[in-house]
């Protein structure tokens, strides 16, 4: 019986076959998306709320190495519109010949790299858990995989091989043996397991500190970068810019003052003053915009704009350098910066 069991080797179908729930389910979480944006809503509406390009605009502010080219398409609407609606039907297309196993190592190719796009994107987003990074890393490890394995039995991709036959080219784009021998698939299988082991703990530390050190979330509290703040020609300016936070909650300024070293208050906009900020004083850089709330200034995560304020004290012969501006979050959180 020993023997025997010895003697038995498993196909390359049953190899396949035995990744079957990975294939279907990591298949589902991307054909999900083009299925949630464009059946069972419009998300691809710039326009409407939840527009799928300020999401990618989320993206922006601590993504790695893809930053230049996130920036560019966030400053440019229309560019955005059309690479939203292309990476949309890849995910739609991508997902659903994963899931019915057709071309499974083509797909396993296009998984892959979908996952690396959102981990070097939004690998630092999740306001409970690492929820962008576990998504990235495990569509990784799950592309590598399955490309290893094939579709297996339960897949079009053997279907079609049994009716048509196969060949090398075919293997290598669908599903069956490789060609190569037992030693360099297992080289492969080694080397491709450190290669996406050292990505996981390297983001996880980059985004997160989960390796070593003090942990840390960027998306727990808002934060604003504030720069550009200068008195010229009797107006205030300023540029703001939201670099973390939670992605689906805006940051809230209820209160902008600026003030000289001995506290004396020379303007304060009070929330209500905010709310009623005429549009033309904020100038939007990016798809998602600050802009006049019902008690406050939001400013989405990602948002970037400058900001204009005209007080009469202004034209007056100001020592510049004892003034601080201060931007007041509903939650308390106080940031500051001098006039230049």
């Amino acid at each position: 019986m020993v023997n025997h069991f010895h003697n038995n080797k498993i196909s390359a179908s049953q190899y396949g076959s035995i990744t079957l729930a990975l294939r279907v389910v990591t298949g589902w979480t991307y054909f999900s998306a083009f299925w949630r944006r464009l059946i069972l809503e419009n998300k691809l509406d710039p326009d409407a709320p939840g527009y799928i390009g300020e999401k990618f605009n989320h993206f922006l502010p601590n993504a790695l190495l893809i930053k230049p080219q996130i920036e560019f398409l966030v400053t440019h609407p229309d560019w955005l519109w059309w690479a939203m609606l292309v990476f949309t039907i890849i995910e739609g297309v991508v997902g659903l010949l994963f899931m019915l196993g057709l071309f499974t190592r083509l797909m396993s190719i296009g998984v892959f790299s979908l996952a690396m796009g959102i981990l070097l994107g939004a690998g630092w987003l999740g306001t409970t858990c690492l929820d962008e990074w576990q998504i990235g890393v495990l569509g990784v490890a799950a592309g590598f995989t399955v490309f290893l394995s094939g579709g297996g039995a339960y897949s079009v991709d053997t279907v079609l091989q049994q009716k048509i036959g196969s060949s090398k080219l075919m293997n290598w784009l669908s599903s069956g043996e490789f060609s190569f021998s037992e030693k360099i698939l297992k080289k492969i299988v080694i080397g491709g397991t450190v290669f996406i082991t050292a990505l996981t703990l390297f983001t996880n530390q980059y985004f997160h500190g989960g390796v070593w050190g003090k942990l840390h979330n960027l998306s727990v509290k808002p934060n604003i970068h504030i720069s550009g703040a200068q008195i010229e020609n009797g107006k205030l300016s300023f540029t703001i810019f939201r670099n973390e936070g939670a992605d689906v909650y805006g940051s809230f300024l209820i209160k902008i003052t600026l003030k000289d070293k001995q506290g004396n208050i020379l303007m304060e906009r009070a929330a209500n003053e905010l709310a009623s900020m005429s549009k033309s004083d904020i100038k939007n850089y990016y798809v998602a915009k600050v802009k006049p709330g019902k008690l406050s200034i939001v400013v989405p995560l990602g948002a970037k704009a400058t900001l204009h304020f005209i007080e009469p004290v202004f034209l007056q012969s100001l020592n510049t350098d004892d003034l601080i501006l201060e931007l007041t979050d509903i939650s308390g959180i106080i940031w500051t910066s001098k006039i230049n």
